[in-house]
């Protein structure tokens, strides 16, 4: 018997790749923005109405997502741009730029909320407010979950564009969780006659967001400071290199992170008899299968030393 009714969905899955890096950092963008927007007034209500500081101070972090996510898909934008005569090299280096920015706005809203609930508990300004009412609470939770769940969101896409600067966003959603866990074991306690325990609570997300900040800002400067790749990862190189031929050996090895992307400067020892094209052909298939195989490796410079 066939089914009277057929139901069909339009819309892919939220998990299924775009087709485009441009579809994906669309749809990123969106989902971000406007769960953040929906999400942020809400608690921001619930704070007032629920007369929790520690839920007003969520809210103002999880307005700052907004932002950081506009600031992550223009740097990101940016990043893809191709290559021009002013900059040979590309525009990598945006992503960390975004990230900066992403992590001084993380900071400054950290900084912010810990004034706040300082300043309530050493002034003694919590002593005379009711104890928060029970939708506070209920924001809280409903916050960690909504916020959790855009983490892995942010995550899984951030991971497919390699983007540091999605990926900073991604553990923004992660701080804001993590806050609102603090927020919601405040509320509770000031429900249970602790009313000191809420100012306590944003004192607790300050430091979960200055942390935060402080591995955003970190990981984009030492990407915009041409750092190496790390031991470990030159081995594993060097020895997919050798793997490659036993007519070469490695003279010199140099990484570089550029924004997003992996540059690598190599000096190969060939036999000295070798004709120019056939030693140039055997440097320009080892270039070849380190770009195949490091997804990461943007560029390959390669010198032939004579043994």
């Amino acid at each position: 018997m066939k089914p009277i009714l057929k139901l069909r969905f339009p819309a892919r899955s939220l998990f299924k790749k775009p087709l485009s890096e441009a579809a994906m950092i669309r749809r990123l963008s969106l989902v971000s923005i406007v769960g953040n927007t929906l999400l942020s007034a809400f608690k921001l209500y619930a704070g007032l109405a629920g007369s929790s500081g520690a839920m007003i101070s969520d809210a103002v972090h999880s307005m700052s997502d907004v932002a950081s996510t506009v600031v992550a898909a223009c740097g990101v934008r940016m990043s893809r741009k191709e290559a021009d005569r002013k900059h040979p090299y590309g525009h990598d280096r945006m992503e960390c730029v975004a990230a900066v920015i992403l992590g001084s706005i993380l900071f400054a809203t950290g900084l912010g909320i810990g004034k706040t609930g300082l300043s309530h508990i050493l002034f003694w300004s919590w002593a005379p407010r009711s104890a928060p009412d029970a939708i506070a609470l209920w924001a809280a939770a409903i916050s960690i979950l909504v916020k959790e769940a855009m983490f892995w969101y942010t995550r899984y896409y951030a991971r497919i564009l390699g983007s540091s600067a999605f990926m900073a966003d991604a553990w923004h959603h992660r701080s804001d969780a993590l806050s609102s866990i603090g927020a919601f074991a405040g509320i509770g306690g000031a429900m249970l006659g602790m009313p000191i325990l809420d100012s306590v609570a944003s004192l607790a997300i300050c430091l979960c967001i200055l942390k935060v900040a402080y591995d955003i800002l970190d990981d984009a400067f030492q990407k915009m400071l041409d750092d190496s790749c790390g031991e470990e990862f030159e081995q594993d190189l060097s020895d997919f290199i050798c793997a490659q031929s036993q007519e070469i050996s490695i003279d010199l090895l140099h990484t570089r992170r550029f924004g997003s992307k992996l540059y690598v400067d190599l000096e190969l020892a060939m036999d000295g008899e070798k004709s120019l094209q056939e030693a140039h052909a055997l440097a320009h298939q080892i270039h070849d299968q380190i770009e195949r195989q490091y997804a990461d490796v943007k560029h390959v410079m390669i010198h032939v030393n004579p043994w």
